[in-house]
């Protein structure tokens, strides 16, 4: 019989409707019946694509004996972290002060009145090794919620206090002054510091197993590289620990190097054995990391990963009306009918199965991907013996070598490789897919439009066919949210969409990642639809989760009666935290109008964290590329003319053809009103017009215009000189 969780749309929670744990979904009936019944509640908070969720669902939530002792003793909530990343937050920060790691699944017992005094992480279902298994720790809970619920009470009194002082110390001045530069500039030497000096110049990256694609690590060694000129000495050393992180993710296992894109993380400190869930906002975030190394390296090998990520994106995470979907799993089934599934199932692959698909080319195939006819996976990166007889395809030498070996040329050799993951592909194809999680997430969607915005003005050759793609698919999504994930009447957005609207209205990293989306956008369509939108969304954003006081944005907006404590972010960690995109959201819109307001707030955000960057400016790499703008002389490039033309079309390619200065693009055609809202809101582009009818651009800053160019090799002087 299912419980409560059948009517819920979330992908996670239906994962346990039919669990016999009787779970209810976060809301005011859980928190009625705790009160009513006065019992802890049991809160379990995960994700649908969460391979060790999976592992404590199977071991406990399904089993009969652990349910009755959830269903007896507590009230079982259950939580999708990516419907509410507000709820997430704050136990996870409680869990992660009280035992110093995190993770998911996450599990956390609260008072009726939604304060934490218990938590972790997965427990396994029997005592081993001294720790408690869930029953046993589901007893000493119960007991002790019995025998001592004072003591219980009060430590949960403590845990609230605690946590908003902590985070209160960590909160900034709110003073935006004159040493803000000074400072400033201090972080960026101290963060790049903490980044050459934690390199792994062998295997790129910068920590130990287990490895994460953290794509802010890398905006920010860009941003270094483009400050001190990528041909001065520091430059090309952030240069080369961006680059070589990419060439070494690209080449290992952690790279789909069949289908595109990239997974999870690595178990180990060579990116070789993944943790295999894909995620919407590691495609989009790596899809720009490569776009940077691509402008700044200039070596289209980068813009080719990119494009394989754009091809998996579009042809399997793509919702038929234009958004796109969150992830898909680890795990899959072993073959169809079949009830076994396992971690990596659809990705790994055994000798005899490539022989068969290849034929005469396996030899070619197998030495450039490393692939043994008894696996490749060592004992000790497969502790569950998943892999045993498999390979994970990890490129073990360049192809110049492999065609080396095999008496080839460099081309036909790609030709050739190109062929053989075709055909492995369709091969792959029959196999049962992982499961997809079908949500559309607000957040996400703006990091994808992001990305796609940026491959639109990207100067790869291998790109060049594409372009019109994906600028249809960044508009598509753009609209999508628009139509299904907006309130135009409130301007207020919604935190997902799935066989509709879901009931959560956004929180505060959708607002940032979705107007960063929509600037970009606008930059390489200049459709001024989408500037109005992120002007409307930016005005909502500051309504609903502004730090008035202290400066900075909360996560949750102050309505919300079942959020204890309202906490912002302080960890650039697998996505940016609202405020550091918020920052650069901020200052690029003062830099469209010239509006000091919004440059103060954009300060202020950023001084906010100033107790964080200051301290550990590797916590925040994304704040301090948003820093950035504050230390550089804010830079405008006005084009003037039909953004159709050929003429003006080449004048963009030259903005976007080397990374350099951070510079804000916009677009005013005289030919039609398209620029009368941005004329209205900046009238120091009254006076800007064609000359001798030709696209003109306008170089600009600090309020004085150089003079205007009609010309790319002019523009490139100006730009680059």
């Amino acid at each position: 019989m299912s419980n409560a969780l059948a009517r819920e749309k979330s992908p996670y929670l239906l994962q346990h409707a039919d669990n016999p744990v009787q779970w209810l979904p976060w809301g005011e009936a859980a928190f009625a019946k705790a009160r009513e019944e006065q019992k802890p509640i049991f809160l379990s908070i995960g994700y649908s694509t969460c391979h060790w969720c999976h592992v404590m669902a199977h071991e406990s939530f399904a089993n009969e004996e652990v349910a009755a002792l959830l269903n007896d003793h507590f009230v079982p909530v259950k939580v999708d972290r990516e419907e509410r990343p507000d709820v997430d937050k704050v136990y996870m920060s409680y869990v992660q002060a009280y035992t110093g790691h995190g993770g998911w699944p996450l599990s956390a017992w609260l008072t009726p009145e939604l304060k934490p005094f218990f938590g972790g992480t997965y427990f396994p279902p029997e005592d081993r090794h001294g720790r408690a298994g869930f029953p046993s720790l589901l007893r000493a809970i119960a007991k002790g919620w019995r025998d001592e619920r004072d003591k219980l009470m009060r430590e949960a009194d403590r845990v609230i206090t605690a946590l908003r002082d902590y985070h209160a110390e960590r909160a900034g001045e709110n003073d935006p002054g004159e040493h803000l530069a000074e400072q400033g500039g201090e972080a960026f030497e101290k963060g790049f510091q903490y980044f050459y000096e934690s390199f792994d110049e062998h295997k790129g990256g910068f920590d130990n197993a287990p490895k994460f694609p953290r794509a802010s690590n890398l905006n920010f060694l860009f941003r270094c590289a483009a400050v001190q000129g990528i041909e001065s000495e520091l430059g090309r050393m952030a240069l080369n620990m961006a680059t070589t992180t990419l060439q070494k993710m690209a080449a290992g296992g952690i790279h789909d190097h069949i289908g595109g894109g990239f997974h999870r993380y690595s178990v180990d400190d060579g990116w070789f054995v993944p943790h295999f869930e894909k995620m919407l906002y590691d495609q989009a975030q790596i899809a720009i990391n490569l776009l940077d190394a691509h402008q700044a390296a200039d070596d289209e090998r980068f813009a080719w990963v990119a494009r394989g990520i754009f091809d998996y994106v579009l042809r399997d995470l793509a919702h038929y009306a234009g958004g796109f979907y969150s992830a898909e799993d680890a795990d899959s089934l072993l073959k169809h009918g079949a009830p076994d599934h396992a971690e990596g199932a659809f990705y790994v692959w055994t000798h005899a199965e490539l022989q068969a698909a290849l034929g005469e080319d396996t030899a070619f195939f197998c030495q450039h991907f490393g692939v043994t006819p008894e696996g490749n996976v060592p004992a000790h990166l497969d502790p569950q013996s998943e892999f045993t007889g498999k390979n994970i395809l990890h490129q073990r030498q360049s192809l110049a070598v492999t065609a080396s070996k095999f008496g080839l040329e460099p081309g036909p050799a790609a030709e050739k490789l190109a062929g053989l993951l075709a055909k492995l592909r369709a091969v792959r194809a029959r196999r049962p897919r992982p499961h997809l999680d079908d949500k559309i997430i607000t957040a996400w969607n703006g990091l994808m439009i992001s990305a796609l915005a940026r491959a639109v003005v990207s100067s790869a050759p291998c790109l060049r066919d594409q372009r019109p793609a994906y600028r249809e698919a960044a508009i598509r999504a753009a609209k999508f949210v628009a139509a299904e994930l907006y309130d135009e009447s409130r301007g207020v957005l919604y935190r997902n969409y799935r066989e509709g609207r879901g009931i959560n209205e956004a929180f505060a990293e959708d607002y940032a990642y979705l107007i960063a989306g929509l600037l970009d956008l606008y930059e390489a369509t200049f459709d001024e639809t989408w500037l109005r939108w992120a002007d409307r969304l930016q005005q909502t954003m500051d309504e609903r989760f502004l730090d008035e006081k202290s400066g900075g944005y909360f996560n949750s907006a102050a309505d919300d009666p079942s959020i204890v404590l309202r906490l912002k972010e302080d960890y650039d960690g697998a996505e940016p935290t609202p405020g550091s995109v918020a920052a650069s959201n901020l200052l690029r819109l003062a830099a469209i109008t010239h509006d000091e307001a919004r440059k103060i707030r954009g300060r202020c955000t950023i001084t906010a964290a100033q107790a964080v960057w200051m301290k550990s400016p590797q916590a925040l790499p994304e704040m301090l590329c948003a820093l950035e703008r504050v230390l550089e002389t804010p830079k405008q490039v006005v084009l003037v003319g039909d953004p159709t033309a050929a003429d003006f079309i080449e004048l963009v390619a030259v903005c976007h053809e080397r990374l350099g200065a951070r510079r804000t693009l916009l677009a005013i055609n005289p030919r039609d009103d398209t620029g009368s809202w941005l004329r209205e809101r900046a009238p120091w582009l009254a006076d800007m017009q064609m000359i001798n009818g030709r696209a003109t651009a306008y170089v600009c800053e600090n309020f004085t215009c150089q003079a205007p160019v009609t010309v790319a090799a002019e523009l490139r002087k100006q730009l680059y000189s």
